[in-house]
């Protein structure tokens, strides 16, 4: 067996959610890259366009004995907003939509019972994540790691990026790295 599993989410711009989860303790693996949709290999500019049908999405790499699948989909649903329908802030478009894309049965029960806790704590908002099938492409060289290098001289990511790790270093204090 495996000491690590990987899962897949998307929830919003693929820059951010990466930085969030590359601060996860027990994630060994950040990949930003496009699931969901009917183009083979898509590029950047056709997943922006919105019509490849494709999320911007990360595959997250980690070991289950030491932050579990359930707590994965927790900081997920927990540090990006789950309740915006193809939108995450001003990133408006089915490529910015929250989605869970469980790679079997098991977590695909998994993603049914966060999605399931989170509205049982939010009850006046109810999350709109889907939890969809797809084949996993990663996105071009330049947007790996983006956070770590160009990111950081961003002003999109500068006004992003940092509340949201706030928000896991809050909300998530034990699974932070930070």
């Amino acid at each position: 067996m495996s000491s690590t599993q990987q899962a897949i989410i998307a929830g919003g711009c693929f820059w951010c959610t990466e930085a969030v989860f590359k601060d996860v303790i027990g994630v060994s693996e950040v990949e930003s890259g496009y699931i969901g949709g009917t183009v083979p290999n898509p590029t950047y500019k056709a997943v922006c366009s919105g019509t490849t049908g494709h999320a911007e999405g990360i595959r997250v790499t980690f070991d289950p004995s030491v932050i579990t699948l359930p707590e994965i989909y927790d900081v997920f649903l927990g540090t990006h907003d789950p309740t915006q329908l193809n939108r995450q802030g001003n990133d408006v478009g089915t490529q910015y939509r929250s989605a869970i894309f469980p790679l079997d049965d098991d977590q695909r029960a998994e993603a049914e019972a966060a999605i399931e806790r989170w509205n049982a704590e939010h009850p006046s908002e109810s999350a709109v994540t889907t939890i969809e099938v797809g084949e996993w492409y990663p996105a071009e060289d330049y947007h790996q790691d983006y956070w770590d290098g160009e990111g950081q001289r961003n002003p999109y990511c500068l006004a992003v990026i940092p509340p949201k790790i706030m928000k896991l270093r809050k909300s998530f204090a034990d699974k932070a790295k930070g």
